[in-house]
């Protein structure tokens, strides 16, 4: 996967006529979020959640990728929803652009594909935005986690989609409480 590495080292020996590795010409310079992207998606593809898949169109763009999440568990078991992700140039210093590519009735997903998770928010009042020590790993692992443990219904990007989710988890706990009840009642009509 880390072609990219590869390339730039290859490419730097080609302009300057040295080898790879040894003193670099100032007129090829390789941006940082590029040199940061080496080592990330490295790291990314070595801590993938096993409900992700990454993929990217172009290897030399380490910058533009997409990522398919399928839950396991929770509402959406079984649903595969993409991400498209853009780094921009300014990166590790503003967060990457994460746009949902699947329909989706979601509390934290609008309709038009925006996400509403606090680590992609560049100013975050509650200190928990973007913050440069934050890492594409992070980006991904946040995505998977709207499918299962940070379904937010407080300050939900989606008004109808998270009063939809309370809904239905009010009638789910009372036909819970119906089942539990008629299990006791089975229960007692056996013994």
């Amino acid at each position: 996967m880390l072609t990219l590495a590869s390339k730039l080292k290859r490419d730097e020996g080609v302009k300057t006529g040295r080898a790879p590795g040894g003193p670099s010409d100032s007129s090829h310079r390789v941006s940082i979020r590029d040199r940061l992207l080496i080592k990330e998606v490295a790291e990314l593809e070595a801590n993938l959640p096993s409900t992700c898949k990454a993929s990217f169109p172009d290897e030399n763009k380490l910058h533009h990728f997409q990522l398919a999440v399928s839950p396991d568990e929770g509402y959406y078991q079984s649903g595969k929803f993409q991400f498209e992700i853009n780094v921009p140039e300014a990166y590790n210093m503003v967060p990457p652009k994460v746009k949902c590519q699947t329909r989706i009735w979601h509390p934290n997903i609008a309709e038009t594909g925006e996400i509403c998770l606090s680590l992609l928010r560049e100013h975050s009042i509650d200190g928990t935005g973007w913050a440069p020590t934050r890492t594409l790993k992070d980006v991904v692992w946040g995505l998977n986690s709207l499918f299962t443990d940070l379904l937010n219904f407080d300050d939900p990007l989606n008004i109808d989609a998270a009063e939809h989710h309370l809904r239905d988890k009010e009638t789910r706990q009372d036909l819970q409480e119906v089942l539990i009840s008629m299990d006791g009642f089975l229960w007692s009509l056996q013994s």
